[in-house]
């Protein structure tokens, strides 16, 4: 990397020199969504056949391929079925070529422990796979289950030290199950918790977890985590409606996050309200309230799930909504709404902790040019990469997307949308209507990406001629 892009990402992702380029592009593809299109910078997208099955259900740019692997249902290493409901995913190791990734299986109360009984924390559905896939042979060498016994594992990070946050995007008591059931909790069928859930767990690159929930960083809808390597810090999203936070966890003792520590919700000073009416760019000082009781995930006499954001609120903090995908790079911290905006169809921001200063970076416009922004990484060629979850799901086949330094959102990856027919018992005609992207992540040296298409659920490996300054 030469010095002068080195101190340009220094800056940030969306530095002040480059606003009014910025706010051309933005012009040019949001202003006027009935009529534009994302455009595709790294070329045409064309419709590619996975390596592996002979399937057409990607379309790339030419000269990118693919390979999917461990889809649901298939037998892992340890002899279990591949679960559901793939999500979250990161890196945790890299030994020459082989590459251990660990991803989350966002499944609930009612579908039993996917590991061994002895191993789980409770009888619930939901936890974590490991996979070692050699970039070399481009084949899968090894997948395991390596946490059993969670609840709605959405998203999560990876640690410096390597290993995996898993989060539990789905809050339960059971000293509450007498409680009317909020709608939020319709979609998790927890018939068959025992133990409370809404929390974080860590997962070794090696081995099964010791399912141990981190009490301290809280109970509640949580999304992705975040590692700053310099300090120590986590920064958490929450997912949920029509209010939910921004928070950091500062541990006790770094890289012990089960020690213990300190959680705080984000409080912009200039706008309590985070979820519309935002400007491009403009900088909004921040500061940060303590959370009391993290870990009462509900309000008193209830089964909300907010009990957290609640105690947030009160205290001065911001409100924001359905915050998904959280990264660090560079020292700032990127994180998405999937429905922040006029159209409810997404924000991504851009926080500076040493500045403490935060700013929108993007405002998708409607929900036919990009909707739900989730799960995010940064590319080593230094655009953003943003998986779509469309909530509008009119349209079919979602699509991986990169927001350049230079502000402009376009398409470098989608579901084919006119797949048919049916693969290993799964209905691909629902996969191009319904499914969304997720866990998206780099090999150590780049060349490769992999990420997860949620339903039936599998894993894809991509290389191709990356381009500097997009992905």
């Amino acid at each position: 990397m030469d010095p002068s892009r080195r101190e340009f990402l220094k800056s940030g992702l969306f530095g002040v020199g480059i606003v009014s380029l910025a706010l051309v592009a933005y012009d040019r593809y949001g202003r006027t969504p009935a009529h534009a299109a994302l455009p595709e910078l790294m070329g045409p997208l064309q419709t590619t056949a996975d390596e592996n099955t002979g399937l057409p259900l990607l379309r790339l740019p030419e000269g990118f391929r693919y390979r999917t692997f461990s889809w649901t249902g298939s037998t892992m290493s340890d002899g279990r079925p591949v679960p559901g409901r793939i999500d979250g995913m990161g890196v945790v190791k890299q030994e020459d070529s082989r590459v251990t990734l660990v991803r989350n299986h966002e499944l609930t109360g009612s579908t039993g422990v996917i590991g061994a009984v002895g191993d789980s924390y409770d009888n619930t559905g939901g936890g974590t796979t490991t996979l070692i896939y050699d970039i070399r042979d481009e084949s899968l060498v090894a997948s395991w289950v390596s946490l059993s016994g969670t609840m709605g594992n959405c998203a999560g990070g990876v640690t410096p030290w390597g290993s995996w946050l898993s989060c539990e995007e789905a809050v339960f008591s059971p000293a509450l199950a007498d409680l009317p059931v909020p709608d939020r909790q319709l979609f998790w069928n927890v018939e068959n918790a025992q133990r409370e859930h809404g929390f974080v767990f860590e997962v070794p690159a090696k081995g099964v977890a010791r399912p141990e929930p981190i009490l301290a960083m809280g109970q509640m809808y949580h999304e992705a985590a975040a590692v700053d390597p310099d300090s120590g810090m986590v920064y958490l999203t929450e997912d949920l409606s029509p209010k939910c936070g921004f928070y950091r966890y500062i541990p006790d003792k770094p890289g012990n996050l089960v020690a213990g520590g300190l959680l705080q919700m984000m409080a912009v000073q200039q706008a309590r309200d985070m979820r519309d009416g935002l400007a491009l760019f403009e900088k909004l000082d921040v500061a940060w309230v303590d959370i009391a009781e993290p870990e009462k995930g509900n309000t008193r006499g209830s089964r909300s799930g907010n009990g957290v954001v609640t105690q947030g609120l009160e205290a001065g903090g911001s409100a924001f909504v359905a915050l998904e995908g959280c990264e660090v790079h560079g020292g700032n911290v990127y994180f998405t709404s999937k429905l922040g905006g006029s159209e409810n169809a997404g924000y991504i921001f851009e926080y500076d902790p040493r500045q403490e200063q935060i700013w929108l970076v993007h405002e998708s416009p409607g929900h036919d040019l990009i909707s739900g922004p989730d799960n995010i990484i940064m590319s080593p060629r230094g655009s953003l990469v943003v998986c779509e979850d469309r909530v509008n799901r009119n349209k079919v086949g979602q699509s991986l997307n990169g927001l350049t330094r230079e502000g402009v959102m376009f398409r470098f990856c989608q579901i084919n949308p006119i797949l048919e027919g049916q693969f290993g018992g799964h209905d691909l005609q629902d996969t191009a209507r319904n499914s969304e992207w997720a866990g998206v992540t780099f090999s150590r040296d780049g060349e490769w990406l992999f990420c997860n298409v949620y339903n039936p659920g599998m894993t894809i490996a991509i290389t191709g001629p990356w381009r500097e300054g997009l992905i």
